[in-house]
């Protein structure tokens, strides 16, 4: 058996990959593929991507696009999630925070620098043509801290994902004031150069699974009752995000690399645009 490790968010998204390791799908390939839950996010998976902690990561796109401009060296393998991001803007739910407007120059709890929350701050406040250079940073690592921060007053909002937290609006632990689309695919594959390097042909396998249990997912009969139950969400909830969310099987385009690159650019997140081979594997 080859050993492969792999990390991601424990949320919705990535139930294909556990069904396939349930199901013994890479078993069957010779492919001995361990996954670990990372909570804190695209910030710390990319950092473990650099430090040779994993193999592969199912991992924010414009998170690795910065990390891989900033010298790690890993490469997007392909698309995982083809369709946008919704990050819900929220705030405690007791705050005096009515709209988008009222939260210029407040703070905003990031998961950690670099992670999507971090990055898609800066995204918002550009779309609400705020001043960057104002922005105000809470870390507070997880979901879990960000209630903490939120309702201790720590921090003013935050951004994640929509449907994963829609169970914290429903208590009334969040009040969501608005959404923000990520402008591109959201979730890529990437693996660390050594892998790809070495362990090419492996990597073709797990494709070839992880595309059949993507492509047949939303096929899956009572799919959106299994979601519901495993990660607490009303099924309604699990019918919007499967109608609004896409699998990809295919590589991410340049013209998306380069508009991931322009929009961090322009924020001054990252030092320079690089050619879409730079972070593309071939």
């Amino acid at each position: 058996m080859k050993k492969v490790n792999i990390i991601g968010v424990p949320e919705h998204f990535n139930l294909p990959w556990h069904m396939a390791i349930n199901d013994g799908a890479f078993e069957d390939r010779g492919i001995e593929l361990t996954w670990t839950d990372i909570p804190e996010g695209t910030g710390r998976m990319a950092k473990m991507l650099a430090n040779q902690e994993t193999d592969l990561a199912i991992i924010l796109t414009e998170g690795l696009i910065k990390s891989i401009s900033e010298g790690n060296q890993s490469q997007i393998v392909q698309e995982y999630i083809s369709s946008p991001l919704l990050w819900g803007i929220h705030v405690a739910y007791n705050s005096s925070y009515q709209s988008l407007d009222d939260l210029k120059n407040t703070k905003a709890a990031i998961s950690r620098i670099g992670s999507g929350s971090h990055l898609m701050a800066f995204v918002n406040a550009q779309n609400q043509n705020w001043e960057t250079a104002n922005l105000q940073f809470e870390i507070i690592n997880n979901l879990d801290g960000a209630v903490e921060g939120l309702t201790n007053g720590s921090a003013d909002y935050f951004m994640w994902e929509r449907f994963t937290t829609k169970p914290l609006v429903d208590n009334k632990t969040f009040r969501r004031l608005d959404d923000c689309p990520t402008p591109w695919p959201c979730f890529v594959i990437a693996a660390t150069a050594d892998f790809i390097k070495e362990k090419k042909s492996v990597l073709d396998h797990i494709l070839e699974v992880i595309h059949t249990y993507t492509s047949e997912f939303k096929m899956i009969p009572s799919i959106d009752r299994t979601i519901s139950v495993r990660y607490e969400q009303q099924i309604n909830d699990v019918r919007d995000w499967l109608s609004k969310t896409v699998w990809g099987q295919k590589q991410v385009i340049k013209e998306d690399v380069m508009k991931v690159q322009n929009r961090l650019k322009s924020l001054d997140l990252i030092a320079e645009i690089k050619s879409s081979e730079h972070f593309l594997m071939s």
